[in-house]
């Protein structure tokens, strides 16, 4: 069993490059389940809609994950509701709609577990992300409840990415962080059998900041005249990882990074 998990989509770049390539990357890759966090998604570089959501599942993924942007497009508040394939954080302050954890059956009968988590410093407001995830624990089981657990941590700080993975370690098949567009050199099976990495990276132009335009990016730090950020549009990289499963105990036998493309890919 092989789940490809990809980092935040940024904008119409991002977008473009995963639709247009994500089937032929399964078949080559030989790929079993897709996971996305989509909350760059939209055009604008924040949020995404319901019209990306469903163009993204006709591509390949299987579910999309999200974080604090979740909400910038407004309208994906109604479709989150009835779309159980796409998630928000599950620490988000209740009530919110939607839901940051759900199983899903794959074709070969096994059972993915897919939860959500937004970390708490330097991010907006929400729930105590290791109580929700002590509480997580407490109730689910890997093995029981589900066949797979893939934790989707979207968090700032790489020292509160670290201390979740060991937090999961050996109860999940695989903690990855997104958030902060830049994939970390640090794919590896943690000493329980888990597999992590810090951060996925993005699936956007990396000719950027980002995924955002550099030249009014740099404005902005310089304090020069500028606007609000808007995305990069070259050619985007695919970032994300690969991690192969084990059927038996849940955990992980391996995982790779998984870069496709644009500037990053090595290969070109």
């Amino acid at each position: 069993m092989k789940i490809l998990f990809l980092g935040d989509v940024v904008g119409i770049s991002g977008c473009t490059k995963l639709i247009d390539n994500l089937q032929i990357q399964i078949k080559q890759k030989n790929i079993d389940f897709v996971i996305v966090n989509g909350e760059n998604a939209d055009d604008t570089g924040v949020g995404l809609t319901k019209e990306i959501c469903e163009k993204f599942f006709n591509c390949g993924v299987n579910v999309i994950t999200s974080g604090n942007h979740v909400w910038d497009q407004k309208d994906i508040m109604k479709y989150i509701e009835n779309e159980n394939r796409l998630l928000r954080p599950k620490n988000l302050f209740e009530p919110a709609p939607g839901k940051g954890f759900e199983v899903y059956d794959t074709s070969e009968k096994l059972k993915i577990g897919v939860l959500n988590l937004m970390g708490n410093v330097f991010m907006k407001k929400s729930n105590d992300v290791f109580d929700i995830a002590n509480q997580f624990i407490n109730k689910f089981k890997l093995k029981k409840d589900y066949d797979f657990l893939i934790v989707d941590f979207h968090g700032e700080i790489t020292s509160e990415k670290n201390a979740i993975g060991h937090f999961f370690d050996g109860k999940a098949t695989l903690v990855i962080g997104s958030h902060t567009h830049i994939p970390t050199n640090d794919a590896r099976i943690l000493n329980n059998g888990t597999a992590y990495q810090t951060d996925a990276g993005m699936c956007g132009d990396y000719d950027s900041v980002i995924g955002m335009n550099k030249y009014n990016s740099l404005n902005r730090f310089l304090k020069k005249d500028s606007v609000k950020h808007y995305p990069a549009v070259g050619e985007a990289t695919l970032s994300g990882v690969i991690v192969d499963c084990n059927i038996e105990t849940g955990l992980a036998n391996k995982i790779e990074s998984y870069i496709f493309g644009g500037q990053l890919d090595r290969n070109n």
